[in-house]
């Protein structure tokens, strides 16, 4: 009914995979003694889902430079994207995969199998959970007010997250990237990059958040998403803290079968930084975005961070920052020729001024805001909150924090976030592109 509420077509679509992925889950597992058997039913089950998704989500893209590559002029298909098709089909996948290798036993439930599949917390927005994840509380779940406290929390964190730092970050920053932006000031262009870059990871991250709390109300426990990932000294690092479900799901499911570390390990990165950066979305910016990342993390298992192991800290730090920043310009701008006069004006060489107006008066009126959200990017309000707590007397800490502390900063941020919902028009839906 969730999905059927956004979806009232394709929730077909969302069925059928389901069904593909139980009746290919039960074929594989009656020919386990059949390697070569098994192995193409794992590769048709596979295609099924990589063909949905190619035709929702990339058929466009591929006639487009079709007709640019051709000179030809086959018209668009004009077919609107299915809510969380990317989400969807990859866990269909990681079942059949996880079936095939033994990891998981085969389920012999279709309600199962569609409950996997359409768990509604996460089923639009992420995180990629497993069927392993779930297994066990599909079948022995249990429910209690402790659990489903923990959730409401988490829930709550998560929207305050989307609400009162992406939705007002995201506002700003349109001020300074979607003008002109050859004319932008260089420090006007570092400070609407930044703000993007806040507002895309408590988008991302408050939405992982929400999804885990809900998950946790109901007595399911999901994989954890985002650990900080602004606090990173290296690309490589990085993204072992941002979007970790959809990193793992590349890293088992393409990288270690391409061959890992073992067998062509540049080439077998480059093709998943290549499909990480299209997962994200049907736009050659996306491509770039990914092969960016994928250079970066490359050089730095060269020479970089042995590098980097001999300098200062901070100058890992400022590194990445700088690296990430010029990451999410590509990210942002899905006309490349925009994202490419936004990066020359970051350093100066569209003859744009240091400072201009606009920065000077965004800048004092959200001073507070982005140092705020700049902390709230790190671990520092957690070790804060354990530190006061930690001076009251041992018996009431466990007391005062689930008792008193949570509750009154969940009634704030729930009010906060309830208010500016209300009265603000802006609430972008980044996930509409997966």
């Amino acid at each position: 009914m969730f999905y059927a509420w956004g979806e009232p077509v394709w929730v077909i679509l969302l069925l059928s995979c389901a069904i593909v992925g139980y009746y290919f889950g039960i074929l594989i597992n009656k020919n386990k003694d059949h390697v070569r058997r098994k192995k193409w039913i794992l590769t048709i089950g596979i295609i099924i889902n990589l063909s949905v998704l190619v035709f929702f989500k990339y058929i466009d893209f591929l006639i487009q430079n079709f007709n640019l590559l051709l000179h030809a002029d086959v018209p668009y298909s004009g077919i609107g994207l299915p809510i969380g098709i990317s989400f969807f089909t990859f866990q269909v996948i990681s079942y059949l995969v996880d079936v095939y290798r033994g990891d998981v036993p085969t389920s012999t439930s279709k309600v199962n199998v569609l409950l996997y599949i359409s768990l509604f917390p996460q089923l639009i927005a992420g995180p990629i959970v497993r069927y392993t994840d779930i297994q066990h509380e599909m079948q022995n779940r249990s429910f209690s007010l402790s659990n489903f406290s923990q959730g409401i929390n988490r829930f709550v964190i998560g929207l305050g997250k989307k609400v009162i730092f992406a939705n007002i970050a995201g506002e700003t920053a349109a001020l300074f990237l979607d003008g002109n932006v050859s004319e932008v000031s260089i420090l006007g262009a570092w400070f609407g990059i930044s703000l993007f870059a806040i507002q895309i990871y408590f988008d991302f991250s408050g939405y992982s958040d929400m999804a885990i709390g809900l998950g946790k109300m109901f007595g399911f426990t999901y994989p954890e998403n985002f650990n900080y990932p602004y606090v990173s000294k290296s690309a490589t690092e990085f993204w072992r803290r941002w979007n970790m479900s959809l990193g793992a799901f590349f890293r088992d499911y393409v990288y270690i079968p391409l061959g890992g570390n073992k067998k062509f390990p540049i080439r077998n990165l480059f093709i998943v930084w290549f499909l990480t950066g299209l997962w994200h979305g049907a736009s050659w910016n996306f491509i770039i975005w990914g092969l960016y990342f994928g250079t970066l993390i490359f050089i730095e298992k060269k020479f970089l961070l042995s590098l980097f192991s001999r300098l200062p800290v901070w100058f890992s730090h400022l590194y990445l920052t700088v690296a990430m920043l010029i990451g999410w310009v590509f990210f942002y701008y899905t006309d490349m020729k925009q994202g490419l006069l936004f990066i020359k004006s970051l350093f100066g060489l569209n003859s744009n001024v240091f400072v201009d107006v606009i920065l000077n008066v965004q800048f004092n009126n959200n001073l507070i805001f982005f140092i705020v959200a700049i902390i709230a990017t790190t671990p520092i309000p957690k070790w804060i909150f354990n530190k006061l707590i930690r001076v009251l007397p041992e018996k009431l800490q466990t007391r005062v924090s689930n008792d008193i502390a949570v509750p009154i900063f969940n009634f704030f941020i729930l009010i906060i976030s309830t208010t500016l919902l209300v009265g603000s028009t802006y609430n972008p839906f980044l996930y509409f592109r997966f």
